[in-house]
């Protein structure tokens, strides 16, 4: 008989419904429901797409005597961190500080009051490892809830104070100034050390793809011409798109590499990672005209578009790393590696050898009994690309008829905001209005779907429903993000209007007096502690974004307001510019945007004339760290940038402007591109 997640919109939930364990999903009734009854609380928080978080579902959760000692002497919570982030912060925050590492499926233990006194991961249902069976844990928690409640209520007080006392408001530097030169060349500096020259990307393995970082490296390049910024990119962009953590046959990256060399993925691929990849990868090829780069942008926004895209015109979250390897048993990667007999079943021997030479498969493998995961290794042009094209179309149509993995179609109005900027870009850039047109869909769902009447947003919607959780700060920032991008392409200032109603619930609902911000709104659910943190993720935080946000909508603007709120902001990432710039990533792409403007780019002249439209094409190709662009027809008003731009002797024209100062105007391409250099 399904248990109460039935009810549930979340996939993650829903994929709980019929286990025998009586699942609560996070409410006040849980809670009230432990208190009646005496017991503890277990929180269970993971996502559709993890690995591991299938495995003790199965193990466990599926399990009828577990289910039993479970229902007997705990309520019962699980929790999707995609629906809810700041639940997942929080309690992942205890989980870290008490272990010193934290993952998902995450395990925790709480009093009636919500409050955790025991912390874990992924338990197995045997002593494994030196890991104690999730029986045994259960039995453990059960006894000291019994025997020793005092002491159980005591740590948790403890562990309750210790989070509350590490709020960052009060924490920014006392002039609240974003980071200058001295402290982006040191943020420089400490990614050179933690540069892996060899195989690129930062730090060891498992590897994760540092977008933010590269982005910041982008712009920093783009304001100081520093050849080594640009060289860390290009060396990771190109190890990244060669690897097995690209979708070789059809686009798209996955979660992360569990080795150095980005050889063998966790296969789940997300919409966050593809959305910044997409984005970085065009950014790439505006920097340097890279064939590759082109290449992965483009194929990156044809996969979300073609696997991810949902009939509401949202996007969805993720795809799954599991599926069906024909024998009905569920296995990571199975859809995606390949052995040597696989290539000569669709290709025959002669094409078959020419395929494992060109992807890297052998009969020992790269990945489980004998398989290998498809990698790019030979530079392009040295090989022969019209057989490559020909072998990629003919393996990918066999793919295509292997069970596929599943997919996680809840819509999250963060990532999809994060989908709008990089679809905006990439279809302008390489003139792709099927890509501009899907990004201009996702954000009129996001607007008939996802705000209500008051310019508040809902998180998640699923089948053209919003769901019941509330926006947190990177919704807003990030929505906000992808609408200004929008406005930039597509010369609609209703995105900008748009952006300035949620820009103004993030000044109001989540900034404390000093500039910080916090994850949640104020008027949000209280948990035992407001979650706060600036450092991203696989994301950027929720902090920066909205710095990064605070700042385009000032410069569209002129608002004060706005761009004081930015720089306070900022004022974070100069404390962490110089101890943690793989971590502030997005802070520091920010910041190289305020300490260059940022730029402000007015173009002005009659909508499709092809003297306008080369002038917004050289605009938007300017790599001066974050330049703004707007666009409209002489006398349009709808973005303070473009009051009172005329044209030039009749002419379609261009102002550039810092602070909306602006340099004398031009009707000339190239000399607009040349104003727009870094």
């Amino acid at each position: 008989m399904p248990n109460r997640l039935a009810h549930e919109t979340s996939p993650y939930l829903l994929q709980h419904a019929d286990n025998p364990v009586d699942w609560w999903p996070w409410s006040a009734a849980a809670f009230e429901e432990a208190r009646r009854r005496g017991v503890p609380v277990l929180l269970s928080v993971g996502y559709s797409s993890c690995h591991w978080c299938h495995v003790m579902a199965h193990e466990s959760f599926e399990d009828t005597a577990t289910a039993e000692l479970l229902n007997e002497h705990f309520v019962a919570v699980k929790v999707d961190r995609e629906e809810r982030p700041d639940v997942d912060a929080v309690y992942m925050e205890a989980v870290q500080a008490a272990t010193g590492q934290g993952g998902w499926p995450m395990t925790v233990f709480l009093t009636p009051d919500a409050e955790p006194f025991y912390f874990g991961t992924y338990f197995p249902p045997e002593p494994r490892h030196g890991m104690p069976s999730f029986g045994q844990i259960l039995d453990g928690v059960r006894n000291a809830w019994a025997d020793r409640r005092d002491e159980v209520g005591e740590v948790a007080g403890r562990i309750v104070a210790d989070l509350a006392g590490r709020s960052l408001t009060g924490a920014l530097p006392a002039d609240r100034r974003p980071p200058g030169p001295e402290e982006l060349h040191g943020a420089l500096m400490g990614l050179t050390r933690e540069f892996d020259a060899v195989h690129g990307g930062f730090g060891a393995a498992p590897k994760f793809p540092p977008s933010m970082v590269l982005e910041f490296l982008l712009r920093h390049y783009a304001r100081t011409g520093s050849a080594g910024a640009l060289e860390m990119v290009q060396a990771t962009g190109a190890a990244m798109a060669r690897g097995g953590i690209y979708d070789q046959l059809g686009g798209g990256f996955a979660r992360y590499a569990v080795d150095a060399t980005w050889t063998v993925p966790h296969f789940e691929k997300m919409l966050y990672d593809n959305a910044l990849l997409c984005r970085t990868y065009a950014h790439l090829w505006r920097a340097t005209g890279s064939d590759l780069a082109r290449r992965i942008a483009v194929e990156t926004a044809d996969f979300m578009v073609r696997e991810l895209r949902t009939d509401q015109g949202g996007f969805a979250s993720a795809l799954d790393a599991d599926s069906d390897d024909g024998t009905g048993k569920h296995v990571e990667g199975a859809y995606y590696v390949w052995t040597p007999e696989q290539l000569r079943a669709v290709l025959g021997d002669e094409d078959a050898e020419f395929a494992a030479t060109c992807f890297g498969v052998t009969e020992e493998g790269t990945f489980e009994e004998g398989a290998s995961v498809l990698q790019l290794p030979d530079p392009e042009g040295l090989v022969d690309a019209e057989r490559v094209a020909s072998v990629k179309r003919r393996l990918l149509a066999a793919r295509e008829e292997r069970p596929r993995p599943g997919r996680d179609d809840k819509v999250v109005a963060s990532w999809n905001g994060l989908a709008i900027a990089a679809l905006a870009e990439t279809g302008a850039y390489f003139d792709r209005p099927d890509l501009v047109q899907a990004a201009t869909d996702a954000a009129d769902l996001l607007v008939r779907v996802h705000m209500d009447w008051h310019a508040r947003l809902h998180r998640t919607s699923r089948d053209g429903t919003p769901g019941a959780n509330s926006g947190v700060l990177e919704d807003y920032a990030d929505v906000a993000e992808g609408f200004l991008t929008l406005a930039s392409v597509t010369g609609e200032g209703v995105w900008v209007e748009f952006a300035g109603f949620f820009l103004d619930t993030v000044l109001l609902q989540f900034t404390a007096e000093d500039g910080a911000l916090y994850d949640t709104a104020a008027d949000a659910e209280a948990l035992i502690r407001r979650p706060q943190d600036p450092t991203d993720n696989a994301t950027p935080s929720g902090w920066t974004a909205a710095a990064g946000a605070l700042l385009s909508y000032a410069a569209l603007t002129g608002s004060g307001l706005h761009r004081d709120a930015a720089e306070r902001a900022l004022g974070i990432v100069t404390a962490l510019a110089g101890r943690a710039p793989r971590f502030i990533g997005w802070g520091l792409a920010v910041a190289e945007a305020a300490l260059d403007g940022p730029r402000e780019v007015a173009v002005v002249g009659p909508q499709g004339d092809p003297a306008t439209v080369a002038l917004h094409r050289a605009a938007l190709l300017g790599t001066a760290p974050g330049a703004v662009v707007a666009l409209g027809a002489p006398g349009a008003d709808e973005v303070p940038l473009l009051q009172d731009r005329p044209l030039v002797d009749g002419q379609p024209a261009a102002y550039v402007c810092r602070h909306f100062t602006c340099e004398r105007p031009t009707t000339d391409p190239e000399e607009l591109t040349e104003r727009l250099q870094g």
